[in-house]
């Protein structure tokens, strides 16, 4: 298994497994599989050449198998912060430390770059396995946003949650 930033040439397999995330757990996502399909290839390229976004992916047998992304602020008074977003792990992998590994490299990322002091992230009010992790891996709840996304008739809390990027 490898954990690498994911370029123009890993789109087809980002948007792959980013569909397959949306339909296997709409309430953890804003985006849905309908408005994320009907985007062409090239929406999926610029967005892994994004200079405000960096993916990266899980890969085990040369199959991606995990992602997550971290979203940076552009503007002026909040580049000290970061957010993870996009976290997803095939089935066929969850429980088996994938998760920790990509949680634990974007972390790493991030601590790349010397402005950001700050790492952000929502999670899905009863997701209770991602929330655990997220714990593990030093997080913070520091919020709540009823009703924060709809699926169908359903409505779904975010929990907010946050933790300083001090050296490790």
């Amino acid at each position: 298994m490898s954990i690498r930033a994911l370029g123009a040439n890993d789109a087809e397999a980002y948007r792959a497994l980013m569909l397959e995330a949306y339909g296997a757990y709409p309430q953890a996502f804003t985006s849905s599989v309908s408005e994320r399909a009907a985007m062409p290839l090239s929406w999926w390229e610029k967005r892994l050449e994004s200079p405000l976004d960096r993916l990266l992916g899980a890969y085990v047998d040369g199959e991606l198998a995990g992602i997550v992304g971290l979203a940076f602020e552009p503007r002026e008074k909040a580049r000290h912060k970061v957010t993870l977003f996009g976290m997803y792990v095939n089935a066929a992998y969850q429980h088996k430390g994938l998760g920790r590994r990509l949680v634990e490299a974007a972390l790493d990322e991030a601590r790349r770059h010397p402005r950001l002091k700050v790492i952000q992230l929502t999670v899905t009010a009863g997701n209770d396995a991602a929330f655990a992790l997220y714990r593990r891996c030093g997080f913070i709840q520091y919020g709540l946003e009823p009703l924060a996304v709809r699926v169908g008739v359903d409505y779904f809390d975010k929990i907010y949650m946050w933790r300083e990027l001090t050296a490790h």
